[in-house]
């Protein structure tokens, strides 16, 4: 047993086990197991060309020296990324903690109730500071959830403006730049002009249907925005606000001057900078645009019995219904990130927020009192915590960065200075040594804060937040510690039991990839640093992109998206760049197969793409001859094909390389949708079967953890005639030389999280990566052959052989009275999550078990779903009080002294002997969906306050 190999641990099933499961499933090897289950002739030659894999041990000193070379400078950069304290009890109790990392997006209600209180928590932040109605449960980052804003105006106009098609969007320039750059990315395709401009010289014309303005502005200028929302709001131009969370602690709220969106990040409520992410973006709008707001939202509800539940509300309205007609394709938020953000507001209450946020603005008046002495003279009329300073930037710069300090160099004349929670009174002083000995005046040192405010009265927030307990009991660490923990006690996670999630992939987030991420080298440098200062960052991050251009068989990569659905609109958007680069402006079809996700049809239509659905056959494969139809009649139009590979039902096609090879031949690009990667790598890949573009979910086949529904990543990987259009970003440039705009706000994404998958690259090795795969393909099988004749699986290989996924049929059990539901509620009293429920066929389970679940724990799953065949045998449809109507079972009802169930107690929580060591009791029972989207309540004030 070669104990320092780390495919060792992050593998399953033993090489004991090996025999028995080929054996069980029919197979004499390893290799033959593949042979019948991936076509010949897409399967690689040679094995894939990385460095060979290291040691846990290793890696851990490799990524300390790697980090020794990021320098740790002072960061006044600004810019909405400021530096932020991470109470110690927030970054032990969940950041660290697999309870929350690796649990998945709440989809099963009933186990999941800890992380809905706490992103409930978060809302309840966001909608209070921002002066709003309702709020989610946060995007991707700040760019992005702008752009997100944008569209929702554009979605809500009035009928005479859709009818009149007004276009326009006035963008202050007073806006981030990385997020203007988002925005034109994402406005052009969808047919909106961006108009920029001062606000103070914007004309309301009719040809507007929105605004979109930033407070306190890029660099710190604090306007009143009342009066240009009201003149907009008579003009019928809808507004949205981009807001310095903290700084709303202060100011008077975008909400009560009448803003209809107010958006930005939350990052400097106690999340690292991680030089860009991840950071859980805020968003919150009026009650009335609820059925166009993008992303989840956690709603309050009741259970069967009555008692409060919480689950995601409104989930028709999201792409997955609307697929193409959708305004978003955001599928996922930043849940870890969002948690951790409401949980700084919990810990810190209104006062301690108060607190933090007069210190901040303190510490800027202080700083700005002292460099007038030095006669240098800041030139915001208000601000809280960033000024602005005419002098010789260059000469400032030298100096600074002799010292370590950054500021951000607005030109040669104009440097900006933003201030944080961090920031001392000896830092302080450090800056005023900095202009002094760039000005050769003597600065006199600072002993204290100087009293003074720099924020207009009429500006002054005097209306009161976070007033709900929640917000002013947990200030204690033992009582912080202990609400955390009752939280994550109430949802079921990675760390607990298989969650064998079809399409999404849940393995091992192994701890030796995910403890660098505490580390100050890694987690603590702005995302406009210069270069220089994070030579350890561009090593990881310039190798990552090619061990994944190495994997994918591709050329180029780019690790900017921050989720999948970034990662397809990106991939869409090159494709778009690389047509019109050839003048191929009328290139605007594309086909998309009947089963594909959600999100493909959705971001197609984000691109500016028009959607032409093909058809599938029976067996689940896409209709190669309704594809070459449709190909040949819009080839003079066609910009791509969207396929997922495996299917969506978890096949490979053979017919893949003939299909690409038809889109090719017709004028177009094929973009892979990369969601079943981990059944490919090391064995075929996406240049293999002919693809031009695919996006990798990172938090997938890569090993980042969902952390409850986000933080993603994900990248795109390129054929070498798309490589010049890959995005690049306003303040550190990447890509291309031909690139797109930004599609996300930092240069690299959320980098932090990137060495997750850098370390699971690195510690497997090429050997290492092919194994995971062909484990991934094998568990999948057995569970395939231990459930033959107790359900049917709905599509196969040509040889029998599901990939590393397999749908099961559960439609005629309705005959019975049993949905899938039952089956996924009552999987929570064996103590698992449900497979995936009814995607990507409506009334199915689709199984995926990961190559890091061994054998014992595969066996459970087995058992549990045939012990469930058996209930669902002994089920009528007559009788609705059943053990799976009833699901799931909680401890309150099991103990109940009035027990009015026609089976045991043992029956309903104990069903097979192993549960009895680890028992997991849902906390409610089944959470009222039609109820709750009735009575939406995504704040928590209690429901009683409703009814």
């Amino acid at each position: 047993m070669k104990t320092d190999a780390f495919a060792l641990r992050h593998i399953g099933p033993s090489e004991n086990d090996l025999q028995y499961m080929l054996k069980t499933i029919g197979a004499e090897t390893m290799n033959q197991l593949i042979f019948e289950t991936i076509p010949s002739d897409i399967l690689l030659k040679a094995d894939l060309d990385l460095e060979p894999a290291m040691t846990e041990y290793e890696f851990a000193n490799h990524i300390k020296k790697l980090g020794d070379k990021n320098k740790m400078f002072q960061s006044y950069i600004g810019l909405g990324y400021n530096q932020a304290i991470i109470p110690a009890v927030i970054q032990r109790n969940v950041f660290e903690n697999p309870g929350w990392y690796t649990a998945y997006t709440p989809y099963q209600a009933e186990i999941a109730q800890g992380r809905l209180e706490a992103i409930l928590n978060f809302q309840t932040m966001v909608i209070e500071l921002s002066g709003m109605e309702i709020a989610n449960a946060s995007l991707l980052d700040e760019g992005t959830a702008a752009a997100e804003a944008m569209a929702l105006l554009f979605d809500v106009r009035t009928r005479d403006q859709k009818k009149n098609n007004v276009n326009k969007f006035f963008v202050s320039e007073e806006i981030l730049p990385q997020t203007l750059s988002v925005l034109q990315t994402r406005s052009t395709p969808i047919g909106v002009e961006l108009v920029i401009g001062n606000h103070e010289e914007f004309d309301f014309s009719a040809a507007f249907f929105g605004a979109i303005l930033q407070y306190p502005g890029k660099f710190g200028q604090v306007n009143d925005y009342a009066g240009f929302i009201a003149k907009a709001k008579t003009n019928e131009i809808k507004v949205a606000v981009g807001a310095d969370i903290l700084s709303l602690v202060k100011l008077t709220s975008p909400g009560e001057m009448g803003a209809d969106v107010v958006f930005g990040t939350t990052q400097r409520f106690g999340i690292p900078l991680g030089y860009g992410g991840p950071h859980a973006a805020f968003f919150a709008t009026k009650a009335e645009y609820k059925r166009s707001m993008p992303g989840r939202i956690i709603g309050v509800t009741v259970d069967t019995n009555g008692n409060r539940a919480l689950r995601m509300a409104l989930q028709t309205r999201e792409q997955h219904i609307k697929r193409d007609k959708a305004t978003s394709n955001i599928c996922t938020a930043q849940v870890l990130l969002s948690v951790m953000a409401g949980m700084y507001a919990v810990y810190h209450g209104p006062k301690g927020l108060q607190y933090i946020a007069n210190i901040v603005h303190s510490s800027a008046v202080t700083l700005a009192n002292e460099l007038e002495k030095l006669g240098l003279y800041q030139i915001n009329t208000a601000y809280f915590d960033t000024i602005v300073i005419k002098t010789d930037a260059k000469k400032v710069r030298t100096i600074a960065e002799q010292n370590e300090v950054n500021f951000y160099y607005v030109d040669e004349k104009t440097v900006s200075i933003s201030l944080n929670e961090t920031t001392s009174i000896a830092d302080i002083n450090k800056i005023v040594s900095i202009f002094a000995e760039a000005t050769g005046k003597q600065a006199s040192t600072l002993s204290e804060l100087q009293d003074g405010t720099q924020i207009p009265s009429n500006l002054e927030r005097t209306s009161t937040f976070l007033q709900h307990d929640v917000f002013n009991k947990y200030h204690s660490e033992t009582a912080l510690m202990r609400y955390i923990k009752m939280l994550e006690r109430k949802d079921l996670a990675l760390n607990h039991s298989m969650i064998s999630l079809g399409s999404c992939t849940m393995k091992l987030n192994a701890a030796s990839e995910m403890l660098p991420l505490s580390m100050a080298q890694w987690n603590n440098i702005h995302p406009f640093a210069p270069l220089d200062q994070a030579q350890g960052y561009q090593e990881m991050l310039t190798k990552l992109e090619q061990q994944l251009n190495v994997i994918t068989g591709f050329a180029g990569t780019t690790l900017q998206p921050n989720s999948g659905a970034q990662g397809e609109y990106a991939g869409l958007m090159v494709i778009r760049a690389y047509h019109q680069s050839r003048g191929d402006h009328h290139r605007n079809i594309a086909l998309i197969p009947s089963s594909a996700h959600g999100t493909n049809p959705a971001s197609a239509a984000m691109a500016g793409m028009q959607v032409v659905v093909t058809k599938t056959l029976e067996n689940g494969n896409i209709d190669v001859e309704d594809l070459r139809e449709k190909a040949l009649l819009h080839k003079d139009n066609l910009s791509c094909l969207m396929v997922t590979y495996p299917s969506t039902h978890g096949v490979f096609e053979s017919a893949i390389k003939e299909i690409t090879q038809l889109i090719h031949d017709n004028g177009g690009q094929v973009y892979m949708d990369g969601a079943n990667m981990n059944a490919q790598v090391g064995l075929t890949n996406p240049a293999t079967i002919g693809a031009d573009v695919c996006h990798l979910n990172l938090h997938k086949t890569f090993a980042i953890p969902h952390g409850g529904g986000g933080p993603g990543v994900g990248p795109i990987c390129v054929a070498p005639q798309l490589v010049p259009f890959l995005p690049t970003n306003p303040i550190i440039p990447t890509g291309g030389e031909h690139a797109i705009t930004a599609i996300s706000a930092a240069p690299w994404g959320s980098a932090l999280v990137c060495l997750i998958s850098y370390g699971y690259i690195c510690m497997l090795g090429a050997e290492g990566l092919k194994k995971s795969t062909e484990y991934a393909i094998l568990n999948a099988n057995y569970i395939k052959e231990k459930l033959n004749g107790h359900y049917d699986t709905l599509y196969s290989g040509e040889m029998g052989r599901a990939a590393h996924e397999m749908i099961l049929e559960c439609r005629p059990f309705k005959e019975k009275g049993i949905e899938v539901t039952d089956i996924a509620k009552r999987l929570m009293d064996y103590g698992f999550h449900a497979p995936t429920v009814s995607f990507p066929v409506a009334g199915t389970l689709m199984i995926e078990p990961t190559e890091s679940e061994n054998l014992e724990e595969l066996d459970r799953f087995c058992d549990a779903m045939i012990s469930i065949r058996k209930e669902i045998e002994a089920a009528t449809i007559e009788d609705k009080n059943n053990v799976l109507k009833n699901a799931p079972h909680t401890l309150m009802m099991v103990t109940t002294d009035n027990w009015i169930y026609p089976y045991t107690r043992e029956q309903a929580a104990f069903p097979l002997d192993y549960i009895a060591e680890n028992k997991f009791w849902p906390t409610v029972r089944r959470a009222d969906e039609a109820y709750g989207d009735r009575n939406l309540v995504c704040s928590c004030a209690p429901i009683e306050a409703y009814l």
